[in-house]
């Protein structure tokens, strides 16, 4: 008696998809693991308490350390908070300072990276190490170096002023002598100098970016669009710009989340927190919590703001980056 044997691929042919399934590896995510649980401890639970804190009144440091019991008052912090019109002066503030500065360090990063890749490498190499150095200098350093450089007496600027002819000095500006002038008494000056010491300390991350994208774009692009007759501008806008829209559209949400942030310089520069004029959200959060009498609730509430509206941003991006993969 014979017995019919099934050949191996009518066998394979009837396997079902679960049984074809490859087994999942588990090896990536065990070696996410670590940096998801730092990522958890030093970012995730400090966020937390944040929220948590935003709920309750807390105006002393012994509750804080558990000593006593916190007072739960609900969403009336930021009642209180979109309630209060200077509020509404300090966003104003904040969004109007980073649309400036997101606005200059982009233009002038994307103009040095330009640069830096016309230049020959040994030139490049210079100039992008000279250009690494503000990068690289702590914020707080650069923040000290500026507020020297605006000294009222012996700073650099007012030297420079001071060293104008008396006429041309009294003609432009309507004085001549600028020993003890205020240059951060003024909110709009204030406001102009620290765009400049935050534009001076972030351009070189967006020079070098840029640049690192214009090695990704091939050559050969460029030379078909200037035979075709197109000048700079149009090669940049018509083909440089739509190759690099990804990176420029992860420069522009980095550079908005930090200039929505800026504390050090804002604070370094004004000395601490004694000019409400020029606050923005950052440092209205720190003075509603720490200046006396404090209130960290208040504080931890505009904290949460602020990230709502960064996340709001992040998501913006993330959708529209999305929907240019699926078109």
């Amino acid at each position: 008696m014979t017995t019919l044997t099934e050949a191996p691929e009518a066998s394979a042919a009837r396997e079902t998809p679960a049984r074809r399934r490859r087994p999942v590896d588990r090896l990536p995510y065990l070696l996410l693991l670590p940096c998801l649980v730092i990522i958890a401890v030093l970012l995730l639970w400090p966020l937390g308490q944040v929220v948590t804190m935003s709920f309750f009144k807390l105006d002393n440091v012994r509750q804080l350390r558990g000593d006593r019991e916190w007072p739960w008052v609900g969403l009336a912090n930021y009642t209180e908070i979109l309630g209060d019109p200077f509020f509404h002066t300090v966003l104003r503030n904040t969004v109007l300072f980073a649309l400036a500065n997101v606005l200059l360090t982009m233009v002038l990063g994307t103009l040095v990276g330009l640069l830096l890749n016309r230049l020959s490498a040994r030139m490049a190499t210079f100039v992008g190490t000279c250009v690494m150095l503000a990068w690289a200098t702590p914020a707080l350093t650069g923040a000290i170096v500026w507020k020297w450089i605006f000294d009222d007496t012996s700073g650099l600027v007012t030297w420079l002023f001071n060293a104008l002819p008396d006429g041309l000095s009294t003609a432009l500006f309507g004085r001549a002598d600028w020993t003890g002038y205020g240059w951060f008494n003024s909110p709009l000056l204030f406001f102009a100098i620290l765009t400049l010491v935050v534009v001076w300390h972030s351009f070189p991350f967006i020079a070098v970016s840029v640049l690192a994208g214009l090695k990704s774009v091939p050559s050969e692009l460029h030379e078909a669009a200037r035979v075709d007759g197109a000048g700079p501008w149009k090669v940049f806008w018509k083909v440089t710009f739509p190759l690099l829209r990804p990176v420029f559209g992860i420069l522009i949400v980095l550079s908005t989340i930090w200039d929505f942030k800026v504390f050090t310089q804002q604070f370094a520069l004004a000395g601490g927190t004694q000019d409400r004029t020029t606050y923005m959200l950052s440092i209205y959060s720190y003075a509603s919590a720490f200046s006396p009498p404090p209130k960290y609730g208040l504080g931890a509430a505009i904290a949460v703001i602020l990230t709502l509206i960064l996340l709001v941003v992040t998501g913006f991006y993330v959708r529209m980056v999305l929907r240019q993969e699926e078109s």
